[in-house]
């Protein structure tokens, strides 16, 4: 039986992710946590791992009850911010501009958080995908494929690349615990990918290699006109209007709409 087998959220925009074993919908289609804060530079421009791998720098966690994110920094000492008090929030500013020479100001969106495709939802992968992808390199772990890809939603009990069923002509839907998710588009992978999450690294040849694993084994139920290359992975899903404020619960069944 496919089930719902991880939930990730990454409340910091580009630093790391938490495990959740339940995540509410918010009002935009995303889930609570994600994304809920990002990083801006004096001009606007978000600060994120495609623009800098300084971020890999950082080692982070965050808890949602307190909204108390940790930091440990290159020398392993650890600093940490109750984001909810503005005062603390300030210092969380002051020590992250210091940390990449910038102006950095965080700004909060409980509604959607600051996800890449705004009118888009969570992101959704098979952990038999993450398992095939680490297989195709000899450096490479399961654990480690899963912080390069950054998925929110991990599906277990399905084949490599089930995820790549839900978009192109004629799709399906699928439910989790009776959520509706609808994908909208593949991943199209950036940078953050080819890096180590650990040193910031990039892995040699690694896109090269993943384009050319990607196209031996995409699966017979995919529509390849729904892919721009094949530098994909993963699925953008949309939650409908409908199921926002329901929750998603790690065990929970996921069934495809026939």
């Amino acid at each position: 039986m496919a089930v719902l087998d991880r939930l990730r959220v990454y409340p910091v925009k580009a630093l790391d992710g938490i495990d959740v074993e339940r995540a509410t919908i918010t009002p935009g289609g995303t889930l609570a946590h994600d994304r809920e804060f990002a990083m801006f530079d004096a001009e606007g421009d978000v600060v994120n791992g495609s623009r800098t791998a300084l971020v890999h720098d950082l080692a982070t966690d965050f808890d949602p009850e307190t909204t108390t994110l940790s930091v440990r920094d290159p020398e392993g000492e650890t600093v940490r911010f109750a984001l909810d008090d503005p005062a603390e929030r300030e210092r969380a500013q002051a020590w992250l501009g210091g940390f990449f020479d910038l102006d950095i100001v965080l700004e909060r969106d409980r509604r959607l958080g600051y996800v890449d495709r705004r009118s888009m939802g969570p992101s959704v992968i098979a952990t038999a995908t993450l398992e095939t992808v680490a297989s195709w390199f000899d450096e490479l772990t399961v654990d480690g494929v899963r912080r390069r890809m950054r998925a929110n939603v991990e599906i277990g009990d399905v084949p490599a690349f089930w995820a790549d069923r839900f978009v192109g002509e004629d799709a399906p839907t699928f439910e989790i615990g009776g959520v509706e998710f609808e994908g909208v588009t593949p991943c199209v992978r950036c940078v953050v990918p080819e890096r180590d999450p650990d040193t910031g690294e990039r892995t040699p040849d690694f896109r090269r290699r993943f384009v050319e694993k990607r196209r031996e084994t995409f699966p017979e139920w995919a529509d390849a006109n729904a892919f721009e290359h094949d530098y994909s992975l993963m699925t953008i899903a949309r939650i409908p209007e409908s199921d926002r404020g329901r929750t998603l619960t790690v065990g929970d069944e996921v069934t495809i709409a026939e």
